[in-house]
């Protein structure tokens, strides 16, 4: 039973990594990996070639020797240096197309894997399961490492263990014929009865790799639980340094640093911890690998050494069957010697297997979850909103904002305000319906996102800078109390953190002002604005709609912003019943 859910697993795990190598290869790019793959196919068979060559210039260099044959010796070491010099060049090219492979193949995963998780917002709705739980699974952890780090490991070592196989089996298929014909036959008596045992080196060989094979996957087990363990750790520490260093102002004012110490100290211990049972792993295995090794370099002496002494072979029959058993042991112990990068290689495949399989679920929920999304006026039709654990929040709600309107968002904290926006938006997962929002649409959201480099970039995100004249950057900048910045332009920087709350909130309102977009909706776009600039910022924002020239709708708890609305959907909390709020339509 153990042995057939051995095999039920092996086969489930090639599936995994037949189906995550297969896209690559059926892709637009498959004529050349086909032709990279099958180029380093045929480097490794004419490496074999030449390996088989190199053996019998064994027997024939040493038989040289042991006649004192100086004709033969010379002739041989010319011999020798075309063989060194076929191998040489065949290991250059040999590295040089496996590398180009391994590099071009890892170009496209990385497009391909960066497509599907920048698109339909999923790497969004993945941030929200893993807080949310979303679908029942465990949420994927630290994409960001899984598309770099993760892919480069699964193309490198899914090339050079492939090969690697493939070269040890024709390796093995080669130099076994040579062993079988050179070991003779190993006669014994037992109970009166004489037995011979063809070919005895090589059931030699075969059972020597067995034993190492079965007891090196015995010790090197645990190894591959351990580094799927360990890159996660080193994930969780590399992202909390990396959201200390995003937050640096706030935890310098609250002086955060200890306690932020102390995070980063508890997430390195568990680093260190884990590393240490891999290194331990890792020692027990090295323990056995070197004794299996060392033990390999004699045993086909000790076995063939009777036959030697007796005088049934030579020197060079000797020497050839000792590097005939060194290939046949070297194929048949490829797994004893690769083990640790298999254990790697095996949790390598399953994260980007969990990776996948979580980009295929949100899709699939995606598709029978999200709003059915025409283009046209704001407005819903039988809109409902739920929470990440499916609790209802918003229910059956038929909205409309029609052109010229100013509509307000109230209601208390937590009761859905935001969620209703990102519903509008089209991007939270938990809802169903009819959605129509226009095409010019633009939303200002509370904490504005700005890309590191220039102002310029920052400015006009997620439009090209170059859409727009230096004129028209700089006006948006002033409209936006944002005189100091005008010159700055080209000064590259890391925004979010140079500029302060108000400021960013302004560079946000800058965008819509330089894009005049005909519809807004604004999330507490003015919440960190001192009241003047408030009302200012506002009455430009809100003059876009008195104009005609399109719509707002906005969430705030200020009493300053309600007189820029005519509107209010106010959210009061619903009737027990069914949904935790219902919406309030009333004039201002």
């Amino acid at each position: 039973m153990q042995l057939q859910e051995r095999l039920a697993r092996t086969r489930q795990q090639a599936g995994r990594i037949w189906r995550l190598s297969l896209p690559y290869f059926q892709s637009e790019e498959k004529w050349r990996a086909r032709g990279l793959l099958a180029a380093i196919v045929l480097l490794n068979l004419a490496g074999v070639w030449l390996l088989v060559q190199y053996n019998d210039w064994y027997r024939v260099f040493y038989d040289a020797l042991e006649k004192r044959d100086q004709a033969v010796f010379w002739q041989q070491l010319g011999r020798f240096t075309l063989i060194a010099f076929g191998l040489i060049v065949l290991a250059v090219y040999r590295f040089y197309l496996t590398q180009l492979l391994e590099m071009r193949w890892r170009a496209w995963m990385t497009g391909s894997y960066l497509q599907r998780w920048m698109a339909d917002h999923a790497f969004y709705r993945m941030e929200l399961a893993r807080y949310g739980q979303e679908n029942g699974s465990a949420p994927p952890d630290n994409p960001d490492q899984r598309i770099q780090e993760d892919l480069n490991l699964f193309t490198t070592y899914t090339v050079s263990l492939t090969m690697g196989a493939f070269n040890a089996f024709v390796t093995l298929v080669s130099f076994v014929g040579v062993l079988w014909g050179l070991s003779g036959a190993f006669g014994f008596s037992f109970g009166g009865q004489h037995y011979e045992i063809p070919g005895f080196m090589v059931w030699a060989a075969v059972l020597y790799c067995l034993a190492g094979s079965f007891i090196t996957h015995w010790i090197g087990k645990p190894q591959i639980g351990l580094n799927f363990r360990q890159q996660r750790l080193e994930a969780d520490f590399r992202h909390h340094m990396v959201r200390v260093r995003e937050y640096s102002e706030a935890i310098a004012l609250d002086r955060g640093e200890p306690v932020e110490r102390a995070q980063l100290g508890l997430r390195f211990s568990r680093v260190l911890a884990n590393y240490l049972d891999l290194l331990r792993a890792q020692k027990r295995l090295i323990w056995f690998n070197s004794f299996f090794g060392q033990a390999a370099v004699v045993f086909p002496f000790l076995v063939a050494a009777p036959r030697f002494f007796s005088g049934a072979i030579q020197l060079g029959d000797l020497m050839q069957i000792s590097s005939a058993f060194g290939r046949v042991q070297d194929s048949l112990a490829w797994f004893v010697d690769n083990y640790q990068q298999l254990a790697v290689w095996r949790a390598t495949t399953d994260r980007l297997t969990s990776f996948e399989a979580h980009l295929a679920a949100h899709a699939a929920h995606r598709d029978a979850q999200a709003p059915v999304r025409v283009e046209g006026p704001l407005q819903t039709h039988g809109l409902s909103v739920a929470l990440p654990d499916g609790t209802p929040l918003l229910q059956d709600l038929n909205l409309a904002v029609g052109t010229g309107e100013r509509v307000l968002i109230k209601g208390p904290s937590g009761s859905g305000k935001s969620t209703l926006l990102r519903a509008l938006a089209g991007i939270w997962p938990h809802a169903s319906g009819q959605v129509a929002l226009p095409a010019d649409a633009m939303f200002i959201p509370q904490r504005p996102y700005f890309p590191d480099g220039p102002l310029r970039d920052a400015l006009a995100y997620p439009e090209p800078a170059t859409h727009y004249t230096d004129e028209a950057l700089r006006a948006a900048l002033r409209e936006a109390l944002l005189p100091q910045l005008q010159e700055r332009l080209d000064e590259a920087d890391a925004w979010s953190q140079k500029l302060s709350g108000g400021e960013q909130q302004r560079l946000a309102i800058a965008r819509v002002l330089l894009r005049k977009p005909g519809w807004i909706l604004a999330d507490e776009a003015t919440s960190a604005l001192d009241p003047a600039a408030e009302q200012d910022l506002y009455g430009k924002l809100a003059g876009r709609a008195r104009q005609g020239a399109g719509s707002l709708l906005s969430i705030a708890h200020r009493p300053g912003v309600a007189g820029f609305h005519d509107k209010v959907w106010e959210l009061v909390p619903g009737d027990g019943l069914g949904a935790r709020y219902r919406l309030a339509q009333q004039p201002l």
